[in-house]
């Protein structure tokens, strides 16, 4: 959209003048601690067992992976923002392409205390791509198991410090997409067919796809995360994800697949493209690509748990921020 100079100038100044620094909050701390190693590795390893048979869209291994996380929601007391008990957001067979059965996504929230029609939404792809020809079941332990057990963690903790009276000044939705595998589906379903909340509502999406391993490059500095987007809509996003960091973890962000160059385009391969492509700020979460990538061997047993608790407790601690400051970050 066409932005005048002095409007641009007035955006300038009005983001200026907004809150740079974070204050270290040793009760959010204590909510972060509660996304544990044990808790994470306990969910995973039945999440992305065999019995899930590869979590392919549509398939019954996928179905059985809604119910897990739905289950979870519900043993939580965590509600969904679509009806009374109604987790599922249903996604006919007609709206895929080729010869897939109706498939679903997962959706719950934390309700806002002061403006609960603003919404954070944290987002994670819930199926995986099946059994292999040979009859190899491709478990998808990090792609994307992690995301989906780190977002339970994190909303859990969101809901022991709701109950505790800290609950977040606007709403923060937990989105689980179906089919992100066979196309970016199940988020395109949820933003350009039947968005929860209005898009023009929604504060930011994080977006969590692989993080629980370690790739290559970064095998002697595991205290590491990619981010990519972060500062395409909005450069106050940007802003507080650093500075979260930088109070909090001090992890190393490498941004190599944050550049317009990069050759994998990873910008437009998960499920926060379809948020950003309206307007939505947005930051991908990602531990980079591995021998084990959309192969059977991405099992549970691989990942690395520490770091996993640790870059959900960062998820955690970002969403925590964005769902709480004054004003919601301004959109460049």
């Amino acid at each position: 959209m066409f932005l005048c100079g002095a409007a641009l100038a007035i955006a300038a100044c009005s983001s200026s003048q907004r809150k740079k620094t974070i204050q270290k909050d040793d009760i959010i701390v204590d909510f972060a601690k509660t996304i544990t190693v044990e808790e994470l590795k306990e969910a995973l390893y039945i999440y992305a067992s065999d019995d899930y048979e590869g979590r392919k869209t549509g398939e019954p291994g996928q179905k059985k992976a809604i119910n897990f996380i739905k289950d979870h929601y519900v043993a939580s007391g965590i509600p969904s923002p679509i009806a009374k008990d109604d987790y599922f957001q249903e996604i006919p067979a007609s709206y895929f392409s080729g010869n897939i059965k109706d498939s679903e996504n997962v959706i719950a929230y934390i309700k806002g205390t002061e403006k609960p029609d603003e919404v954070v939404i944290i987002s994670a792809h819930l199926d995986h791509i099946g059994i292999s020809k040979n009859g190899d079941i491709n478990n998808g332990a990090d792609d994307d198991g992690s995301g989906t057990v780190a977002i339970l963690e994190i909303a859990e903790a969101f809901k022991m410090a709701a109950d505790k009276g800290h609950g977040p000044k606007r709403s923060v939705m937990f989105l689980h997409v179906t089919a992100e595998e066979i196309g970016l589906y199940g988020s395109r379903y949820y933003t350009d067919v039947d968005p929860v909340f209005k898009l023009e509502n929604t504060v930011a999406n994080l977006n969590i796809d692989m993080i629980g391993r370690v790739d290559p490059k970064h095998e002697n500095s595991r205290n590491y995360l990619y981010l990519i987007g972060s500062d395409k809509l909005s450069k106050e996003l940007h802003e507080v994800s650093e500075a979260v960091n930088k109070e909090y973890f001090n992890m190393e962000f490498d941004y190599t697949y944050n550049d317009e160059d990069d050759p994998n385009r990873f910008y437009y391969r998960s499920d926060h493209y379809n948020f950003a492509k309206h307007n939505v700020p947005v930051i991908f979460y990602f531990n980079g690509t591995h021998a084990d990538y959309h192969r059977p061997t991405d099992t549970p047993d691989k990942i690395e748990y520490d770091l996993l608790e640790t870059r959900a407790r960062l998820i955690f601690h970002t969403a925590w921020e964005l769902a709480n400051r004054d004003e919601r970050v301004a959109l460049d």
